[in-house]
């Protein structure tokens, strides 16, 4: 077991439906769901819940310099970790829901892409609804946004609302093909065009 397997393990333990997840992200679902980082420009990337850094490692590496890469982190200890391991990174310690606060205090108007590593079935109605609001007020208009969701979580009830959460609030959602090379397997959601 890796480091950050058993670190990413024991915050699991401690709180699960704040983590979601029992392992990092593999680098194949990382660059599934990093897919929309543009590739040239200075975009602002907004990471929500990086956790150890897998999709962080993945945005660094199509960033390659460019732009303002913001992740949001509500656990304090990987958190630390994240800043430590990706200096060229703007770490928050916070929670997501103040992401336009968070922006707008680094006088950043709006994100250009949202990069979303949080475990939306865990959530309760109210968080989705609570967290998917802070995430379409900062988008710009052609902005993406993409999570992911565990092939397990399908069936569950908070899954399915929160794929009718995500048609209702985005003019386009497509769902992407199921990564089977990750812990568990996971397939990708990208979302454009949040509707007023």
């Amino acid at each position: 077991m890796s480091n950050d397997t058993a670190m990413f393990l024991g915050q699991f333990l401690r709180a699960p439906a704040v983590i979601g997840a029992v392992a990092p992200s593999s680098r194949r679902l990382a660059a599934a769901v990093c897919a929309p980082v543009p590739e040239r420009g200075e975009p602002t990337v907004v990471e929500l819940g990086p956790g150890t850094g897998p999709f962080t490692a993945e945005i660094q590496q199509r960033l390659g310099g460019r732009g303002h890469h913001l992740a949001v982190e509500v656990n304090g200890r990987l958190a630390a970790l994240l800043a430590e391991r990706f200096p060229g990174v703007d770490v928050a310690h916070a929670d997501a829901a103040r992401l336009g606060e968070l922006l707008s205090g680094r006088g950043l108007s709006h994100a250009d892409v949202v990069v979303s590593g949080l475990p939306w079935a865990a959530f309760p109605t109210g968080l989705q609804h609570e967290l998917l609001d802070a995430v379409t007020s900062v988008m710009s208009p052609g902005a993406a946004f993409t999570t992911f969701s565990y092939i397990h979580a399908i069936p569950l009830s908070s899954a399915r609302r929160f794929r009718a959460l995500l048609a209702e609030r985005f003019e386009e959602v497509v769902p992407g093909r199921t990564v089977w090379r990750n812990t568990p397997p996971a397939f990708v959601f990208h979302a454009r065009r949040p509707r007023p």
